[in-house]
């Protein structure tokens, strides 16, 4: 998905400010440019990862044309933020993969000393 976000341009005293229009609350900062869109991306996956664990609806993002002609952003520079909603789902899927023996033995161990489920241990670690 492509979120529209409108920069505010900073000065020599005052970041760049950024809001997501179609992400109620969702706004972010930053001294130079390329920073303030670097932040506006993690907002914005924090966001919807936050309404996806809360089981809102995700919102569809507008066009930047809607947006611009809105009356509050009017001189505001324009950027998208694109991000992958299938990458923040919690949601559990069955996976077939083929590891080595030994692989598989080390991995098993580790659970076990671990006290959780192969899968969980292999979540875990991968999220560390």
């Amino acid at each position: 998905m492509h979120y529209p976000i409108a920069i505010e341009t900073g000065t020599g005293t005052q970041a760049y400010g950024v809001v997501v229009p179609d992400l109620p609350g969702c706004f972010s900062a930053g001294d130079t440019l390329n920073e303030a869109m670097d932040n506006a991306r993690e907002a914005v996956e924090l966001w919807l990862e936050i309404a996806i664990d809360d089981g809102m609806a995700i919102p569809e993002p507008g066009t930047l044309d809607e947006h611009q002609r809105k009356r509050e952003f009017k001189g505001w520079t324009w950027g998208l933020v694109t991000v992958d909603i299938a990458s923040l789902s919690d949601k559990a899927e069955r996976i077939n993969i083929t590891l080595p023996s030994r692989v598989l033995r080390r991995i098993d161990q580790a659970a076990k000393e671990a006290g959780e489920s192969r899968s969980g241990y292999i979540a875990r670690r991968a999220l560390a």
